[in-house]
């Protein structure tokens, strides 16, 4: 059964006249503890983060999770110069989210993309980032995963119904996430797809794949902006099958970094979906264990109405399966 849940869009104009998109998940009490942010893949948006969100938002510690597509993903504008979609650029986006909030030594849920933007972030802007949780991404990107995903990016044609749509992410999906049902298919589905008219459309700006086509040669290895965390606790998170991150990247990161865990995905892929209760846990638990003061950070209401000038904040319900 379906069952139905509460969220706040947040839509707000970029540093450069973009207007983006993110959620607001509330706490079912407030607690003072650390605000997370999360921040999605190179072609995802917030739908990745709803499961994770409600429970970050529940339990002992409850906490406020904040969502944010960057630009040319989910429900976020378009840039006219798919130049923009660079690493630097998007983590404009986020600091211009977080400044915004007033959100200072937040945790991070950074996947793929969002884990890149999240080490250049801690370089960048330490007082930001007080805890990462890194999902399937390391400083080292290994190139055999790396152009799986050239090889699909705005290449798939967009399916006819939610059923074709189903169909496609499970011809995407099932080598390496050899457990998901057609449930799952039909709810990763609804993640990747955005929803015009009751129809499935792009979820993302095709010309995202320019960014990859134009590579020259392999991403550079980000262990300087790794090592700006070492202040800070993080957690990998890593899935089993993944040919994205290595099990040598992971053991390296260990050994480089004196406070950080890690948690294995069994039979999911790149990137771990984040539904399955022992990740919610292992992910829960590592915030709960590395809270510090936030910083006087308290709910942001009476800021949002403020601040979030192009749209008020409006209840938005979604179907999590």
């Amino acid at each position: 059964m379906a069952t139905v849940q509460e969220f706040e869009d947040i839509y707000f104009t970029g540093f450069d006249g973009l207007r983006l998109y993110g959620r607001h998940y509330r706490p079912e009490v407030a607690s003072g503890a650390r605000p997370v942010v999360c921040l999605a893949g190179l072609t995802r948006n917030s739908r990745d983060f709803h499961d994770i969100a409600l429970a970050l938002t529940k339990g002992p510690k409850p906490r406020d999770v904040f969502t944010l597509d960057t630009r040319g993903r989910g429900h976020s504008e378009y840039d006219r110069d798919w130049k923009n979609y660079a690493v630097p650029i998007e983590m404009q986006d986020v600091i211009d989210f977080m400044m915004m909030l007033g959100l200072r030594n937040a945790g991070i849920i950074g996947t793929s993309r969002g884990g890149l933007i999240t080490m250049v972030l801690a370089a960048a802007q330490p007082s930001l980032v007080g805890a990462v949780v890194l999902n399937d991404i390391g400083p080292v990107i290994d190139p055999e995963g790396l152009a799986r995903i050239a090889g699909y990016v705005g290449r798939i044609p967009l399916p006819k119904n939610w059923a074709d749509a189903a169909r496609i992410v499970g011809d995407l999906f099932r080598r390496d996430f050899p457990d998901v049902s057609d449930a799952d298919c039909e709810a990763i589905a609804r993640q990747l797809f955005n929803d015009k008219d009751g129809k499935p459309v792009s979820g993302y700006d095709p010309k995202l794949a320019k960014c990859l086509s134009a590579l020259d040669g392999p991403i550079p290895k980000l262990w300087p902006q790794f090592e700006a965390m070492k202040r800070i606790p993080v957690l990998v998170l890593h899935g089993a099958n993944s040919d994205l991150l290595s099990d040598k990247t992971v053991e390296e990161m260990r050994q480089r970094h004196p406070r950080l865990s890690s948690h294995t995905v069994p039979a999911e892929g790149h990137a771990p979906l984040l539904r399955d209760e022992p990740t919610i846990s292992a992910v829960t638990s590592f915030f709960a264990e590395t809270d510090e003061p936030t910083d006087g950070f308290r709910s942001v209401p009476a800021q949002l109405s403020r601040l979030v000038s192009t749209s008020p904040l409006s209840t938005r319900r979604e179907n999590s399966v």
